[in-house]
């Protein structure tokens, strides 16, 4: 089953799914099906943040996964002049904006969120956080808020999961 808009995944939903409900050793479905759906063309994520997920520690399960489990292509290129234009565009927007304080417009700038941005723009993708929006923040630039501002989709890992019909099955283990 193939999507039409596919999902590119933001950092936190890994980080959030390894330390919770859907930790390796509870719910290795849930990694399968990660890697099952890039085969369908309809998961992925950016170079940006594997290079998020990569600054964990080096016997992380989660910084193993990424090296070892994921297909090469899984994270894809911010290098494309389109995608770079794009990020352009949001960055102004982010630095223009007098709503948010100087050290929340530094740190974005440093994160993945303004490249996943673009690369959705580019790519007619659909953004999978774990963020919500903060339209009155000052101290933090959150990725919904960017996302509505560039009109880019967003949701949650479980609605992905439901749009994509996976769904994990307890098989009892001894």
């Amino acid at each position: 089953m193939s999507v039409k808009r596919p999902y590119i995944i933001d950092s936190d939903v890994f980080i959030t799914a390894k330390n919770g409900y859907y930790a390796f050793d509870i719910c290795p479905g849930f990694w399968d099906s990660i890697i099952h759906h890039y085969s369908e063309g309809n998961i992925s994520s950016i170079d940006r943040i594997r290079n998020e997920l990569l600054a964990g520690r080096d016997t992380e399960d989660l910084v193993q996964w990424v090296k070892k489990k994921l297909p090469t292509g899984f994270f894809q290129s911010t290098g494309d002049n389109n995608v770079s234009s794009a990020f352009t565009e949001v960055m102004l927007w982010v630095q223009r904006n007098t709503q948010y304080y100087e050290q929340a417009k530094a740190k974005f700038a440093t994160e993945a969120d303004g490249w996943l941005v673009a690369f959705a723009m580019v790519h007619d993708a659909i953004i999978v956080t774990n963020e919500q929006p903060r339209p009155e923040a000052k101290n933090r630039v959150a990725l919904p808020d960017v996302c509505e501002q560039f009109k880019v989709t967003y949701r949650n890992t479980f609605f992905m999961l439901k749009n994509l019909s996976i769904w994990f099955e307890w098989t009892g283990k001894s």
